[in-house]
C-alpha cells in the first residue's frame, strides 16, 4: 500500500518548532513504515476552519498520480467540518487515519460529526456562562482572563496527572486504547467518571499544549 502523508499545524511558528508536526510525523511515518510505502509528505501552515489548503490539493494529487492514500495522523488534522470531509470524500479521496485505521467512510463521517457537535455545544456553554455572569455585574476582561488561564493551568496539571498512569508510547496511541487503558486501573476523569475517546482528546491536547507539542 502507498501513502501519502498529510500534516497540518496551525500557525508558522508551530511549522518552524515542530510543534504538533513532529508527533504526526512520528505517527504518520511509523504506520506507513508497517503497512507499505510513504511516496510524499505535505505541511499546511493553516488554521481547520479555512478549507483553502494549497498543500492538501498538491497532497491529494501526489497521491492519485501513485495510486496512494491520503494518511493523517489524527481526523482534526484534517478538518474540523463534516462537510468538509465530504466534500473530500465524494471527489474519491482515500483517507486513512492513524488513530482509526479500519474506520469506513461512513464511521469517519460520524466521528466528524460528533466532534463538531462538541465544539458547537462548548461554545454554547462558553456564551451562555460569560451572559450569566454578565447578568451578575461580573466585569469581564482582566479577571476572565485570569479565570481562564486559572482553568487551563488546572487541566494542564490533571493531564499531568493521568501521563503518569500510561506508557511513555501514548501519543502514538488511538484515544479509544488510552481510555480503556485508564478505565482497566481505574483512573476517572475529574468529574470522577470514566474515561471515553473524547475525554482523553480533551486531556491529550492539553498535555500536548504543555510539551511543547502543541495541537491546534
Amino acid at each position: 500500500m502507498k501513502y501519502v502523508g498529510y500534516y497540518r499545524v496551525s500557525t508558522k511558528k508551530q511549522a518552524r518548532s515542530g510543534l504538533g508536526l513532529e508527533a504526526q510525523q512520528q505517527m504518520v511515518r511509523q504506520f506507513a513504515g508497517a503497512n507499505g510505502e510513504l511516496v510524499g509528505e505535505f505541511v499546511e501552515v493553516e488554521s481547520g476552519r479555512n478549507d483553502r489548503r494549497l498543500e492538501l490539493a498538491k497532497a491529494i494529487n501526489a497521491a492519485k498520480k501513485a495510486g496512494a492514500s491520503l494518511l493523517i495522523a489524527r481526523l482534526d488534522r484534517f478538518s474540523r467540518r463534516v462537510s468538509f470531509i465530504s466534500a473530500m470524500m465524494e471527489k474519491g479521496i482515500r483517507l486513512v487515519v492513524v488513530e482509526m485505521p479500519n474506520a469506513t467512510d461512513f464511521q469517519l463521517h460520524i466521528f466528524a460529526a460528533l466532534a463538531q457537535e462538541e465544539r458547537r455545544l462548548i461554545s454554547e456553554r462558553t456564551k451562555a456562562a460569560l451572559a450569566q455572569a454578565r447578568r451578575r455585574g461580573v466585569v469581564l476582561g482582566r479577571n476572565g482572563n485570569l479565570l481562564a488561564e486559572a482553568n487551563r493551568e488546572s487541566a494542564i496539571a490533571f493531564a499531568r496527572h493521568i501521563e503518569g498512569f500510561l506508557p511513555p508510547e501514548w501519543p502514538t496511541m488511538s484515544y479509544s486504547e488510552i481510555a480503556r487503558r485508564l478505565n482497566e486501573i481505574g483512573a476517572t476523569s475529574p468529574t470522577g467518571k470514566r474515561f471515553h475517546p473524547q475525554t482523553v482528546k480533551s486531556f491529550a491536547a492539553r498535555l500536548l499544549i504543555s510539551l511543547d507539542h502543541k495541537i491546534v
